[in-house]
């Protein structure tokens, strides 16, 4: 993350309006990643190599649902071809959040949204969904798409807060490609 510094994320959904005034920026970027100005002690930056296995860990408490690529392989597969893919929130160096935001070079996509049960409801989600669409600006991505969970209410209101909506004339279609 270093070298981008200077720039702001700003958040454009009703919460960061009030009264109709701008709040402001909803992080600031730094010299390491990113922080929340209204809470100092949340930092979000891109996963090391070293933090995969506690990721992997982590989203067994905070993420609903398994995937076939949530194994040690596969997050360092992802890891090695875009080391910036997984973003991940601490507060006070503990893991409380992440999300991995894949881009392609063509279409962003997100994935494992996850923020620990103990800290939801705190502006987390948002914060590393912010830091998720700064990343895909700046990498000159135009949308971002979400893979949501039809029976994750809870998962659904979140993103529906973030402004993102369900495209009924969508299907997903999948072929596991192994063996």
């Amino acid at each position: 993350m270093g070298g981008r510094s200077h720039l702001s994320l700003v958040r454009t959904g009703s919460d960061m309006v009030k009264d109709g005034q701008r709040e402001g920026p909803l992080l600031q970027a730094g010299p390491t990643g990113w922080w929340d100005h209204r809470m100092n002690d949340l930092h979000i930056s891109a996963a090391t190599a070293a933090d995969l296995t506690a990721v992997l860990d982590f989203w067994k408490t905070a993420a609903e649902g398994t995937s076939i690529s949530d194994d040690l392989a596969g997050v360092e597969r992802l890891h090695a071809r875009d080391p910036h893919a997984v973003l991940l929130a601490r507060r006070d160096g503990e893991l409380v959040g992440s999300v991995i935001a894949g881009f392609d070079g063509w279409r962003c996509h997100l994935y494992r949204l996850a923020v620990h049960p103990e800290h939801r409801r705190q502006g987390i989600g948002a914060a590393l969904l912010a830091a998720a669409e700064e990343r895909f600006r700046a990498l000159g991505g135009r949308r971002a798409d979400a893979m949501v969970l039809d029976r994750n209410e809870r998962a659904q209101a979140a993103w529906k807060a973030g402004g993102y909506h369900p495209e009924e004339h969508w299907t997903r279609w999948v072929k596991p490609l192994n063996g």
